[in-house]
């Protein structure tokens, strides 16, 4: 992936959620923070601009001058704590973000001259906080407007795209969906629970809180519990899969890797389809 380095605005009064201190509010069992930090894990420095609170990975912390004077105000505090060639700017209330996006638009970020790429979303309207700006024309810009208006505070995020050309790009239909009310808030955590979606973001929660890093098939795992259950007992089904989890780790020196994983599981399969063979066999 090309190098970068990521700014996260999280500041801000949230006056649509009554002053609440939304960085930290949970959707999916996460604070809306984490989620947006494991989005773009892969940065090189992460700076998040806002008040001091526990995140799940290291980042650098700084606040706006004045505090509370935007995002224009908050930008220009975060980039200069980065060093990379592009700067991945998101806001901090983006429940459904993931990596795709943020490859896609460093894909388009690099493309040809041009100083970045933002999102679009599903209505057509350009998403400056969910965006990749190559850092040079970015400074000079924030530069620039500082210069012309006295400071960046009160300063709206048109005033800076306005001034750059930027690719756009359309991403998935929730990649830009942002939390501004709690009305968003209870939005997010019903989709997040739909079915065909509930255990991708239930598996993504337990490996962000265990400090995982592993992707696995979960269609064989889940196999592996519905054999355990039907042809041993149905608390075979955990003890087994948990069991898997053990050998895997163990085969691969504390690895642990995928491979490891769907060895361990096809021979849990089928030592329980021939457990259910036997109880079946006169």
């Amino acid at each position: 992936m090309t190098a970068y380095d990521a700014i996260v605005l999280a500041g801000g009064a949230a006056k649509r959620l009554g002053g609440a201190d939304k960085p930290a509010v949970r959707v999916g069992g996460r604070a809306l923070l984490d989620r947006v930090l494991a989005a773009c894990a892969d940065a090189a420095t992460t700076v998040v601009v806002g008040g001091r609170r526990p995140t799940t990975r290291a980042v650098t912390w700084t606040r706006e001058e004045p505090q509370g004077g935007g995002p224009l105000a908050a930008l220009g505090a975060g980039v200069r704590h980065t060093s990379a060639e592009r700067v991945l700017v998101l806001s901090a209330d983006l429940p459904f973000l993931r990596e795709n996006t943020v490859e896609a638009l460093l894909a388009a970020a690099g493309h040809g001259d041009r100083d970045g790429a933002l999102c679009v979303d599903q209505d057509g309207r350009d998403q400056p906080l969910v965006a990749v700006y190559r850092a040079e024309p970015l400074r000079r810009e924030l530069a620039l407007l500082a210069t012309e208006h006295g400071g960046l505070a009160g300063l709206p995020l048109r005033l800076l795209t306005h001034e750059l050309d930027l690719a756009r790009v359309e991403a998935g239909p929730l990649a830009s969906f942002d939390c501004d009310t709690w009305e968003d808030i209870a939005t997010a955590r019903a989709r997040i629970r739909e079915h065909g979606t509930v255990l991708d973001e239930w598996i993504t929660a337990v490996k962000n809180e265990l400090g995982i890093e592993l992707d696995v098939d979960t269609g064989v795992l889940l196999d592996l519990a519905r054999d355990a259950a039907h042809g041993v007992a149905r608390p075979a089904a955990p003890l087994t899969t948990f069991l898997v989890g053990y050998a895997a780790a163990k085969a691969s020196d504390g690895g642990g890797g995928p491979e490891a994983v769907a060895e361990a599981a096809r021979k849990a399969t089928a030592l329980a389809l021939r457990w259910a063979d036997e109880a079946e066999t006169p």
